[in-house]
């Protein structure tokens, strides 16, 4: 599982370098223009035709959904006064979470983790552009996870109409962020599994199980921790395109990457607990078997004794004072038959009282 896929150029490349990226997910470009009394939604042939909608008293989002191609990305650029930098970060994917203020907007890194056909972590890159009146978002998936938040503003629901451009990007980060919460449910439920597949019977691919679980946690709190720090910056800081009154919010969004992290901090602590569990229940499995052999054994030892003693080939010998008298005994072979059963019926007593069986 690779969840972070970096690419780098080669050494020696020109910063704000935009490299041609391969991907099945064709690019379309969504722009959505509204006031409180005002909506307006399209999609877009090319950037030129958002021109129209910049510098205007509305709020403007450009959603960029697939991998843009670099000369998309350039002429993006070259309407929005974004700079080349943050340009070449979006198809640089891996990036960690970070924020980053230029002079007239505010370029933001998030990651938002998904769940694959296989069941497998992946974390998926989103970037933001923040300035006056404009909000612009890049996600390279097919998947649409701000579909929500259109579907709010279409229907005028809640405070997104009535906000700017700062508080629409509070609520992508909310969506973002927020996309953790299911997931950690699932991974709550998959850990009480594995708990109770440890405790019944211990194989070898629980083992593999555990160590993916404690993988995918480990990227989790990879990828919370500086996405903590870039909320922390956008609330604390003195952004001037974030008004005071969003800061509250970009707050609440704050305290929920805290409790995601002290999720995760559970779980990790739980999944080393599962790891202890299975190794001392294959443990306590080998001792059970252990004992086992040893309390057969024991028990064959004085029957193997008594045999081995019996067994000796002095049949020709039967005058001799000194020969077996068993041998001269019509009941000399039950005798001992019995003698053995009774040794042994005797020990199972003793180990039974002793709670040895």
């Amino acid at each position: 599982m690779r969840a972070f896929r970096k690419r780098y150029h080669p050494p020696g490349t020109a910063p704000g370098t935009l490299a041609v990226v391969a991907s099945e997910v064709p690019p379309q470009i969504r722009l959505i223009d509204y006031t409180p009394t005002h909506y307006e939604e399209k999609v877009l042939g090319a950037p030129a035709e958002c021109a129209p909608f910049l510098g205007a008293e509305s709020t403007t989002w450009i959603d960029v959904q697939g991998n843009a191609p670099p000369d998309v990305l350039r002429e993006l650029g070259r309407l929005l006064n974004l700079h080349s930098l943050a340009l070449e970060d979006i198809l640089n994917k891996g990036q960690q979470a970070k924020l980053e203020e230029y002079d007239e907007h505010v370029f933001v890194v998030m990651h938002l983790p998904t769940l694959d056909e296989s069941d497998a972590l992946r974390v998926e890159q989103v970037s933001f552009f923040l300035a006056r009146g404009l909000l612009v978002s890049f996600y390279g998936q097919a998947q649409e996870p701000f579909e929500p938040i259109r579907q709010r503003l279409r229907k005028r629901i809640g405070r997104l109409r009535k906000h700017g451009s700062d508080y629409l990007l509070y609520a992508l980060l909310d969506v973002v962020v927020d996309h953790a919460f299911p997931l950690l449910e699932s991974y709550g439920e998959r850990i009480e599994a594995l708990e109770d597949e440890v405790l019944e019977q211990p194989r070898q691919d629980i083992l593999t199980k555990v160590y993916q679980l404690r993988r995918e946690l480990l990227l989790l709190r990879r990828m919370c921790w500086p996405q903590r720090d870039v909320l922390n910056d956008l609330f604390r800081g003195d952004c001037d395109c974030i008004e005071p009154e969003t800061t509250l919010f970009l707050r609440d969004c704050y305290d929920h990457t805290v409790q995601i992290l002290d999720l995760v901090e559970a779980y990790r602590e739980m999944v080393a607990g599962l790891l202890e569990v299975y190794l001392s229940s294959l443990s306590n499995r080998l001792n059970e078997s252990m004992r086992l052999l040893t309390i057969i054994a024991t028990l064959f030892i004085p029957l193997t004794f008594i045999a081995g003693v019996y067994g000796m080939n002095f049949g020709n010998n039967t005058e001799s004072w000194w020969a077996m008298p068993e041998l001269r005994w019509a009941y000399g072979y039950p005798a001992i038959w019995a003698l053995m059963i009774g040794i042994a019926a005797v020990m199972l007593y003793l180990f039974k009282r002793n709670k040895w069986l």
